[in-house]
């Protein structure tokens, strides 16, 4: 049973959280049903290609809020959070191809199309299990959830951390995108994973099944958000923000600070994962590209731009970021990068605290301007009294 406060103002971050957590509820009702009912020639007409789009955006603000998490909370910048959004996008993957059996190209009923043409005889090991929904549903949180305790097992352990700690993770992600670039890792190489067909007997390009996505999707990036929450606002995020920022201290204090850093690590990993699951029915492809480090660069634009350490800041990052993303390619492609960098200077000199962090300090400005005014001046010394 959850505790009281789980339901508390504190939990869902005052005004921020509960306008974000409606937004979100708005979104989930109004949007699939504006596609849905709604004539294209209506004004109020949702096209699917941009419930599309915007869906792919509450997967990438899942992914920010779980960086965030880890960023913003503990003081671990992890410059890999995007292979635990690949793994995760993966496994829903496996799952999707699974589904597809003698409608492929080929016709086999068991092997997927890219293995029949690389003349694979028998269905590898890791595959076995995937042609159930409840099976992927368990790897796409165990996978990303397993890496990550391994790896921040020896990572944290050792004391590693700053720089070292962000280069390593970047080098993990590095790693396997080059594995998956290799045919034969048996996930379909340089091509990935594509083709989908059916989800849970729906088909996966139908305008129905793309709304109802778009819908769990908004309420997978609530429920991320208040497990989030939940966590920074114990006990247990009191500590992770005291080794954010004195860890030192903190381990001097007697608490085990890679025990800690560990769950949380864990955690993020696991909320990237069901990001990535999320985001593969919708875009219709997973391939290594997402193992790319720069796509865990960009993740961490959005959690500076959005505000760090704010949860709903790093959300909204990720949208703006995105739709300026959208726009740009679509309009100067070869730019986007230098544009991107351009941002990220610009939000570092001039937003330090990120868009809802500078909002945040600026209300609380006129709040202690009175209280300085209405404070008793201090008394002149005196000769008795000395300097």
């Amino acid at each position: 049973m959850l505790p009281p406060r789980f339901f508390t103002a504190r939990l869902i971050a005052g005004w921020p959280g509960l306008l974000f957590l409606l937004a979100l509820a708005a979104a989930a009702i109004l949007v699939p049903l504006s596609n849905l009912v709604l004539p294209p020639s209506s004004p109020w007409h949702v096209p699917t290609h941009l419930v599309v789009l915007i869906g792919k955006w509450l997967c990438y603000a899942l992914l920010a809020i779980a960086l965030d998490l880890v960023w913003g909370y503990c003081g671990i910048l992890s410059l890999g959070h995007g292979a635990f959004f690949a793994l995760g996008g993966y496994a829903m993957g496996m799952y999707l191809m699974r589904q597809i059996g003698t409608r492929g190209v080929y016709g086999h009923p068991v092997l997927p199309d890219f293995m029949v043409f690389l003349n694979w005889k028998e269905l590898p090991w890791y595959w076995y299990g995937f042609d159930q929904f409840w099976f992927a549903a368990i790897m796409v949180v165990a996978v990303p959830g397993a890496l990550a305790f391994v790896f921040g097992w020896f990572a944290f352990r050792s004391r590693v951390t700053g720089v070292y700690l962000s280069i390593i993770t970047q080098a993990l992600t590095f790693a396997l995108m080059l594995a998956f670039f290799r045919n034969d890792m048996g996930f379909g190489g340089n091509n990935g994973l594509t083709d989908f067909r059916e989800i849970l007997g729906f088909g996966v390009r139908e305008q129905g099944t793309r709304a109802a996505l778009f819908a769990i999707t908004c309420a997978a990036l609530a429920a991320g958000f208040l497990i989030a929450r939940w966590i920074v606002t114990s006990r247990f995020g009191l500590v992770l923000v005291a080794i954010r920022d004195a860890e030192s201290r903190t381990r001097f204090l007697g608490y085990r600070v890679d025990r800690y850093k560990l769950f949380v690590f864990v955690v993020s990993a696991m909320m990237a994962g069901v990001a990535g699951a999320l985001y593969v029915p919708q875009v219709g492809i997973i391939n290594p590209g997402e193992y790319a480090p720069t796509n865990s660069i960009e993740a961490v634009i959005w959690v500076a731009v959005g505000g760090r350490g704010t949860l709903v800041g790093a959300a909204l990052g990720a949208f703006v970021v995105n739709a300026f993303k959208t726009w740009m390619t679509g309009a100067m492609p070869e730019v986007w990068l230098f544009a991107l960098g351009a941002l990220f200077v610009l939000v570092t000199l001039f937003l330090p605290k990120g868009i809802l962090g500078t909002i945040r300090a600026r209300r609380r400005q006129p709040a202690a301007q009175p209280q300085a005014a209405t404070s008793p001046a201090p008394a002149p010394a005196t000769a008795e009294q000395g300097p």
